[in-house]
């Protein structure tokens, strides 16, 4: 276990670097913040997890966490409040730097979406210019509940590995695979290729998500198409779409939160996908 305990020292500064979008991407590596996302990546995925740090706070109000990692062999630095605060002033004492992705996990783009889907994926969320990091975050964590083979993100949307993003997932992002860098008709035209219904959740559709006309659908393997906060969807998305269902809204509120509208349509399509288990 190594000890840092100079706020200016160089590894520190190139940790914080990561905050950025630019960093990331040259160095392949993006920040996870807090005890339960750290956790759920040396679990889950220690491979991409290369270095672990930890305040002696937190490593006393977290000891899971760091026996998990020396199972997993991660190189764990036992760090100063003041070093911390220098790399992160989110991370509640416990932060790792994780690998965008290694090993089996590399792929990225069609060719990560082309590998899940030819393991029989039959539920997968599209975020098509999803921007708010806070609202991708939570559809990740709702994906994984609902039992998701995999979210994309597609071009327009938000970074995966944006520490809100990251934050928001509650460690999600580390139990499903979450493929970014293609197009939304890369993203159309593969699950389609694969058997999957393309489904529109927007407020429009002529399809209301608990009627009749529904059930068929959300039998069936699908993928949800999810729009972007303020514009929704462009006509040319829609038009791509098999379906577009609509969710009903019996009070007053003009609309639901994206976040929101995905979680209810997720869960609709894995309690048709479970129903009589």
């Amino acid at each position: 276990m190594g000890f840092l305990d100079n706020p200016g020292a160089q590894r520190v500064s190139r940790v914080a670097a990561l905050a950025s979008r630019r960093a990331r991407t040259k160095h392949g590596r993006f920040l996870v913040e807090g005890p339960q996302g750290v956790r759920e990546a040396v679990v889950h995925q220690p491979a991409r997890v290369q270095d672990l740090y930890l305040t002696q706070a937190a490593l006393e109000r977290h000891s899971d966490v760091l026996a998990a990692a020396q199972d997993a062999g991660v190189y764990v630095h036992l760090v100063t409040e003041q070093v911390m605060s220098a790399m992160s002033t989110d991370a509640q004492g416990v932060l790792a730097v994780v690998a965008t992705a290694a090993g089996a996990d590399a792929a990225t783009g069609v060719e990560a979406l082309t590998a899940v889907l030819e393991r029989g994926a039959r539920l997968v969320a599209v975020l098509t210019e999803t921007q708010d990091p806070g609202n991708a975050g939570t559809i990740i964590r709702a994906a994984d509940a609902a039992g998701a083979d995999a979210v994309v993100l597609a071009r327009g949307s938000v970074d995966p590995t944006n520490p809100k993003v990251v934050r928001s997932t509650a460690g999600s992002l580390f139990h499903l695979p979450v493929v970014s860098d293609l197009t939304l008709d890369e993203a159309v035209t593969a699950l389609k290729a694969a058997g999957l219904s393309v489904l529109a959740a927007d407020g429009a559709g002529e399809t209301g998500l608990y009627s009749p006309a529904a059930d068929e659908l959300l039998a069936a393997p699908s993928a949800w198409l999810l729009g972007n906060e303020a514009r929704g969807f462009a006509p040319a998305t829609l038009a791509a779409a098999d379906a577009v269902v609509s969710i009903p809204v019996y009070g007053e509120a003009e609309s639901l939160n994206v976040a929101t509208a995905a979680a209810i349509c997720l869960y609709a399509s894995a309690r048709a996908h479970h129903a009589g288990e």
